[in-house]
């Protein structure tokens, strides 16, 4: 029998072989009790491009904790801002199985309304 995660991490194992035959940056996130991670992620060459999470000073000191909807709010505004300096607006949503409920989907609508394409 296959434990909670375990079946995410199957879940996002599909994910993941989809979006590497499109072949285009996945905006890959991993929440925890306590934070919120998400980065983009350049598959072809195995590289990280640039990442946001809500250990980073900047978001520390606007969002009072990391586990909530408006501190995945912040990353995913962050997330964006960083990705379109570096030259990104066009990705593909790596939820890592998570359910698109909560803080996942609130990190998802404010990264696309700074200005990714999903």
């Amino acid at each position: 029998m296959l434990n909670l995660k375990q079946k995410r991490i199957r879940r996002s194992r599909k994910t993941r072989n989809k979006i590497s035959e499109l072949g285009v940056i996945r905006l890959s996130i991993h929440r925890t009790n306590l934070h919120i991670y998400a980065q983009l992620i350049d598959d072809k060459n195995s590289k990280i491009i640039t990442c946001a999470s809500t250990l980073e000073l900047e978001v520390r000191k606007e969002a009072k904790s990391g586990s909530n909807v408006m501190a995945a709010a912040l990353i995913g505004k962050r997330i964006a801002e960083k990705g379109i300096q570096c030259g990104i607006t066009k990705i593909a949503f790596d939820r890592a199985g998570y359910k698109y409920h909560g803080r996942v989907k609130a990190l998802a609508e404010a990264a696309r309304e700074n200005g990714l394409k999903f």
